[in-house]
């Protein structure tokens, strides 16, 4: 689960190897739900292989909200630290192959590592990156047009396009399928336009 940690801090790998007998392997089917919207999380979810949505329902319309990857951790943040429902359906896109590790385990291993030199800036560091990556897609949204956010997310993040279905492309760009397949359309005659 914390195997993402390990590079950056191979003196806290006795740390990682206790908590592994806690982490339950799962390998799970494209579509499997992780955690359902409303309910409280109780789980860090880490990706060993495969592809997970986090996505809300809006008016029965789903709405994806980000896209996780191999060696990337993941969990409803909120619901998971304040024990209130989960705002998220976390779901998988891909057969993948997940860890999970139970809040209680989660919690003790922070207290364990708050003391180590260095882990708090780590935590501090990941947690900045986490809020500017959220910030600048909350102001795309508001200052550039599809087809910018389209092209921005071509450039800054193609593994999304080319491994994620187009269905839930167009709900992160909150845009339709169709206008999606336009878009498209337009950039392979090599017109963009801003």
């Amino acid at each position: 689960m914390f195997f993402h940690f390990k590079n950056r801090f191979p003196q806290l790998n006795t740390y990682w190897e206790k908590y592994l007998p806690f982490q339950q392997r799962m390998e799970v089917a494209a579509k499997t739900v992780l955690l359902e919207e409303g309910k409280r999380s109780q789980h860090y979810i880490f990706i060993e292989k495969g592809c997970v949505r986090a996505f809300f329902n809006n008016n029965g319309q789903d709405k994806t909200v980000q896209f996780f990857f191999e060696n990337e951790g993941l969990t409803s943040f909120d619901s998971f630290v304040n024990n209130v429902p989960g705002q998220f359906t976390i779901e998988t896109i891909e057969s993948s192959v997940i860890y999970l590790l139970h809040k209680k385990y989660v919690v003790q291993l922070l207290e364990e590592l708050e003391h180590e030199p260095g882990f708090a800036q780590m935590v501090l560091q990941m947690s900045a990156q986490r809020q500017v990556h959220y910030i600048n897609e909350f102001v795309s949204f508001i200052r550039d047009t599809a087809e910018q956010r389209y092209l921005h997310l071509l450039k800054e993040r193609p593994h999304i396009i080319q491994r994620v279905p187009q269905h839930y492309i167009a709900s992160y760009l909150g845009i339709s399928t169709v206008h999606l397949s336009r878009i498209k359309t337009k950039l392979a005659k090599g017109k963009p336009h801003f």
